[in-house]
């Protein structure tokens, strides 16, 4: 295949290059105008990342002709075959532009994308400029607006536009000052009611202005949008066909072959994605493009309904949170597992040392730990209503059938904080649950409302609550209670599985079967096993020292002296107290990667949840005081309360985050769920942010804002 001259240089380098289509040819963008894109116009845009990984996006303007989409088609095309097919492809469209397009054009925070062409376009989180006719009539009380004059840049603030779009519309004004231009005008900031004369010449005299307008009508139910089906497309026939292998998500991964390519079919949320796999038929991979339009046009979508192509091993997250535990090349499962969901590229994971938990941030967040699990340790158990305080001399131990608060209480930088962590039982009753969630918020006002709150379902424990039992490990019965008269006996065969987290903290849980099979061994942790004549403990191949240390308290916990047994050294006696021989996990654990997380703005003024992800980096910029947020790490939730959200959102922010993992399209269940307070953020969220800075809050940012235009 020939190539156009321009892709001799494509790729070469990490960075992005922009392309217009001129007269159906290619015309370099200068770096200078990247982020400008023209309604009538069609762009091909390749970012490049320094591993290398390559996203090819063709951009289409509402008044392209159709000449320039077809063509902006071939060269995508053609782009990604001089890359030999290793790229993801999207498809973007004049004001629906993905996340991952969006980010590339982010300016100190925000989303830099103009669009000089009428409209009125608004997102509270993906900010778009889009020249507007200059007329009273476009304004409106809830939004900031740029009023260009040329040697004069004016920041219109409307009177009831916040904090967020203030920051971020000044941060656009000076954008074009300093790079369209390259500094020879001056920025000045207004406000409604105070524009000066040389506005109202242009405006005219300002009228009444309407309110700002909601946000409600410009989003589809969450629920809907989440739908999604799987079809196998072939041209074995001579012409492409579409085979349905799933009709609803959550997907298995291993419905994907390799030797194949598949549409992923999300079309009520305005997007198809193509899977190729690496050994498909050359004609299919170089027709992923065509299939999808051909599959949009079959089933009567919009023409603008967004198209990724994914290679395998390419996967977007938008593509793997359709499917239930998506699991990467060299990623393995399990309770100590750090995985989490992002959209950009890995992130190396960082070797957990308590001795460096205040100096990495990184590291603390990565792990889930705000410190080395040394601080003061209290629990409650919830009975009838109340909480009762659980014996010290058996902390650590859960039931399945209670719900307990514990309270943790630790210093940082001279500050005492806390955790409350409400740990709800598998099979606790509906009013326990319900009275943890009352007896946690009640815990946290008695001491000022400034806990961070986390909700723990049994097997789901986060990391730093497994650290806190200092040598022990955290163990968790399958049932029972541990109230003095408990209400079910344990069954007569018990098998616990140890394992060892990242933290080097060990976790007791026992295996949830009625009869205890060979089936649940794994040749990487250590078992222990009880039946009324016998106690063994088993230890894997790849069992590690703390987990053969914490079966020797387990053991004593159950009573009784305990047989150690070797792997591939088990007497008769072991297998027959399972059931017999049978075949079990014997792969060593796989290599763990951990993957940047996600931060959303929500809301449910409108009585349902609406949730809008940060485009690109987010910095702790992003996160408004006068929103709840949701920092998504896969593994836990975190809910950010502002200071300044409406109690609505500040009384249900735990309600917020329970929708967010309801209409999470993974089918994922029981994550834990952390609620933080601006003001209080404890060192497992903050590291996640790049340079958190905690005064950040105490500053007046309109004098910021106003000092960064006087700096010209």
């Amino acid at each position: 295949m020939a190539f156009h001259k321009e892709f001799q240089t494509a790729g070469k380098k990490p960075g992005l290059q922009v392309w217009r289509i001129e007269k159906m040819d290619l015309a370099l963008v200068p770096p200078e105008l990247h982020g400008d894109f023209y309604t009538g116009d069609s762009y091909i845009v390749l970012k490049t990342t320094p591993a290398p990984s390559y996203n090819i996006h063709s951009w289409l303007g509402e008044k392209a002709t159709q000449d320039e989409r077809g063509c902006a088609a071939i060269f995508m095309t053609q782009l990604d075959t001089f890359l030999n097919g290793a790229p993801i492809q999207f498809t973007e469209f004049q004001n629906q532009e993905s996340l991952t397009f969006l980010g590339y054009f982010r300016t100190d925070g925000w989303c830099g994308l103009r669009l000089p062409a009428r409209g009125d376009q608004r997102s509270r989180r993906r900010i778009r400029a889009i020249e507007m006719e200059m007329s009273w009539e476009s304004f409106n009380k809830g939004d900031c607006f740029i009023i260009d004059l040329g040697a004069f840049i004016y920041h219109w603030s409307g009177s009831e536009s916040n904090m967020f779009e203030r920051l971020k519309t000044t941060e656009l004004a000076v954008a074009i000052r300093d790079n369209e231009r390259q500094g020879r005008a001056e920025v000045e900031m207004i406000e409604e009611g105070s524009e000066p004369e040389d506005v109202i010449k242009v405006l005219g005299p300002k009228p009444d202005l309407p309110p700002g307008g909601s946000d409600s009508d410009q989003h589809t139910d969450k629920q809907n949008k989440n739908l999604a089906s799987l079809y196998l497309i072939s041209d074995a026939a001579g012409s492409m066909t579409s085979t349905m292998v799933a009709d609803k998500n959550p997907f298995k991964q291993d419905m994907l072959s390799n030797s194949e390519c598949y549409i992923l079919d999300n079309g009520g949320s305005n997007k198809i994605f193509v899977w190729k796999g690496s050994d498909a038929n050359k004609d299919e991979r170089s027709a992923a493009l065509a299939a999808a339009n051909q599959f949009i046009k079959d089933n009567n979508y919009s023409p603008n309904t967004q198209i990724q192509i994914l290679p395998a091993g390419g996967e977007t997250t938008l593509f793997k949170q359709f499917f239930f535990n998506w699991l990467d090349k060299d990623e393995s499962t399990g309770p100590s597992k750090a995985y989490v969901m992002g959209r950009i590229a890995n992130v190396t994971q960082i070797p957990f040392d308590a001795s460096k938990l205040h100096s990495d941030d990184n590291m603390a967040a990565q792990h889930g730990m705000v410190d080395d699990g040394s601080g003061e340790v209290k629990i409650w158990r919830v009975e009838g209503g109340d909480k009762v305080p659980v014996d010290p001399s058996t902390y650590g131990q859960f039931y399945g059938g209670d719900c307990y608060l514990v309270l943790y209480s630790y210093n940082a930088g001279g500050r005492e904080k806390h955790i409350i962590y409400t740990w709800q039982g598998n099979k606790c009753t509906k009013d326990e649950l319900a009275a943890s969630a009352f007896l946690t918020v009640q815990l946290d006002d008695s001491m000022g409302g400034a806990a961070t709150q986390i909700r723990v379902t049994q097997g789901q424990e986060p990391p730093h609550l497994v650290s806190v039992f200092k040598a022990n490990p955290l163990l968790v019965h399958l049932g029972g209670t541990s109230r003095v008269s408990g209400e079910s006996k344990p069954g007569s065969k018990r098998l616990f599985h140890i394992r060892r987290s990242s933290t080097k903290a060990t976790r007791a849980v026992e295996v949830s079967v009625v009869a205890p099979t060979a089936t649940s061994l794994n040749t990487n942790d250590v078992f222990v096993l009880k039946t009324p004549s016998s106690l063994f403990v088993w230890k894997g191949k790849g069992a590690m020292e703390e987990e053969q240390a914490a079966a020797e308290y387990v053991a004593g916990v159950l009573g009784g002296t305990a047989t150690d047994v070797e792997e591939t050294e088990e007497p008769a006696d072991f297998w027959k107290a399972l059931g017999g021989k049978k075949d079990y996990q014997t792969s060593l654990a796989l290599q763990k990667t951990v993957k940047p997380p996600r931060l959303f703005g929500c809301s449910n003024k409108t009585g349902r949840l609406i949730a809008e992800e940060v485009p690109g980096e987010f910095t702790q910029m992003d996160l408004a005081p006068d929103d709840v947020m949701i920092l998504d790490t896969w593994n836990q939730i975190y809910v950010w309360v502002g200071n300044d959200a409406n109690e609505t959102e500040k009384t249900g922010s735990s309600q917020i985050a329970e929708q967010y993992v309801e209409s999470d399209p993974s089918g994922r269940t029981g994550v834990p769920i952390g609620t933080i307070k601006q003001g209080n953020e404890p060192l497992f969220f903050t590291g996640w942010f790049l340079a958190w800075d905690p005064d950040m809050w105490d500053q007046d940012l309109l004098k910021s804002i106003k000092e960064r235009i006087s700096k010209h």
